[in-house]
């Protein structure tokens, strides 16, 4: 506990990222956290350098005299040592001020005092993280930087004129709550007791009556009547798609029976592909949502992995209607594949459940939680409780979807204004009937989903993207009836992508 030598440092600095909550080995946070709490008054007390620079630390320690006339600057760059400076805000983003009526207060016990600086990168584990940061929901500490701030063994506190301490940063979203905090050594936990906040576009000071580590917290709100509005919004939506989807099931069923040419298409059979995994993907939510974190570990990790696999076929079928679309209407020639159904069955289907076996082989799977600014639960459910695995099975697996639809939608859009352009002397209306094909073509391929993409610039698209997700379904149902049930005026005048996606795919069941 009490060795500071350069070994000592980095072995002890090793455990940041291997000391987490779900590790297997043995890891006392409590005593990591105390050693470097520890250290920081080693430097200020004992230490026989007045630098130290490593991967993971920089310090500073300073004879400062009690009788200073003015206030005192440091910078805080984090590839530097934290050194002296004039006041300058332009040319140090990260410093730190200290008021001059810090140290005349201990004027009249000692005329000078050593004054330790330490910057710590405490990396991506649980050192230093409480319970404000265990939490799965983005939740972290900027740049996993802390700023420790010590005379010693002489306790500061209630100080009558505050310390200053600037971080900067990228511009952060609206609904990203920034918060000065300490590190509370009696809890055990981040506090912002002391500390007020005031935020920048790009930098945020923090104001604190005290010496100890600080830190700015970057934490996403989320406040309950939000939640529960987007909750309502999105089962409201869900539930209308529910019954659109079971009409377009059942309408491409009866059609199965009734036409002759249904047998044999594959769009159809695609669209009732798409059509039946969202309908389940809307009942898994409604399972998920609906219920609290009840019963044991193992249901909750059984309905965290059903809805993450019809999450996962949905997005799939999504794909493969894109890429579909991409040989009825760019790649229209020597499009022969044999059992051609078959196989994308085999990846709408086998892919997501190859990729659940795998999360769930990962034990990825468990409660999951949302909570607001104020540390208050908004909402629970069976999710993930691996961060990893849910970037790369949902976030990822997601983008791809959505960077490959939009491409095929591009190559689609500029064959169909192409067309029209070809054709304006001849049809009026044309420009109207591609953006109207487009915006139903874009439905069906899973472009709303790339909404997620913008939730984060605040609640308004939040609202936005649960909406147009939620109804889905309706939208697919409406462009199968236009699609499938034309009227005798629609089938003589239907646009280009219209009539290509009643053609015959060249396949061979």
């Amino acid at each position: 506990m009490n060795s500071y030598e350069d070994f000592d440092l980095n072995r002890t600095a090793g455990c940041f990222s291997k000391c987490t909550h779900s590790q297997e080995e043995l890891c006392h946070l409590g005593n990591l956290q105390r050693y470097w709490l520890n250290f920081e008054t080693y430097l200020a007390e004992r230490s026989q350098t007045d630098t130290l620079n490593t991967s993971f630390l920089t310090a500073l320690v300073k004879s400062i005299n009690t009788n200073v006339s003015e206030d005192l600057y440091f910078s805080l760059n984090p590839s530097q040592i934290p050194k002296q400076v004039t006041k300058d805000e332009h040319q140090h983003p990260d410093r730190v001020r200290l008021p001059k009526s810090l140290f005349r207060s201990l004027k009249s016990d000692r005329p000078m005092v050593r004054l330790g600086i330490v910057v710590l990168d405490i990396g991506p584990g649980n050192v230093f993280k409480g319970s404000l940061l265990s939490r799965e929901d983005g939740s972290s500490v900027l740049n996993n930087r802390t700023v420790g701030l010590t005379l010693g063994h002489i306790k500061v506190t209630k100080l009558a004129e505050p310390l200053e301490i600037t971080f900067s940063h990228q511009y952060q979203p609206p609904n990203m709550n920034l918060s000065c905090e300490f590190w509370d050594a009696t809890k055990g936990d981040w506090s912002s007791k002391g500390c007020s906040t005031e935020v920048g576009v790009r930098r945020t000071v923090c104001r604190c009556d005290h010496l100890t580590f600080f830190a700015l917290l970057l934490r996403p709100t989320l406040d309950e009547a939000t939640v529960k509005a987007l909750i309502h919004i999105s089962q409201a939506g869900c539930g209308t798609s529910m019954i659109f989807l079971a009409f377009t099931i059942v309408l491409q069923t009866v059609l199965r029976f009734s036409r002759q040419r249904f047998k044999s298409e594959d769009a159809p059979k695609i669209h009732v592909s798409l059509s039946i995994s969202l309908f389940l993907l809307n009942l898994a939510f409604f399972i998920n949502v609906g219920q609290r974190l009840k019963g044991s570990d193992a249901a909750c990790w059984a309905r965290g992995a059903i809805f993450h696999y019809f999450l996962l076929c949905a997005f799939t079928w999504m794909s493969l209607e894109a890429f579909h679309l991409y040989l009825l209407v760019i790649k229209v020639f020597n499009t022969y594949f044999s059992h051609y159904f078959l196989k994308l069955s085999l990846v709408g289907w086998v892919l997501p459940a190859l990729i659940v076996i795998g999360t769930g082989i990962a034990n990825s799977y468990g409660p999951y939680s949302i909570r607001d600014e104020k540390n208050v639960t908004t909402l629970e459910l069976c999710w993930f409780r691996e961060k990893i695995a849910l970037y790369v099975t949902v976030h990822g697996y997601c983008l791809i979807v959505f960077l490959f639809s939009a491409a095929i939608l591009s190559l689609v859009s500029w064959k169909i204004f192409t067309l029209s352009s070809a054709t304006a002397g001849k049809e009026k209306g044309q420009h109207w009937k591609g953006v109207l094909t487009l915006l139903g073509l874009s439905c069906l391929v899973g472009l709303p989903w790339g909404l997620a993409l913008l939730t984060s610039l605040g609640p308004f698209t939040a609202y936005v993207f649960a909406l147009f997700t939620s109804l889905q379904g309706v939208f697919i149902f409406c462009w199968f009836i236009i699609l499938y049930c034309p009227s005798q005026s629609t089938v003589t005048s239907s646009s280009g992508t219209a009539r290509v996606d009643h053609a015959h795919t060249v396949s061979q069941e």
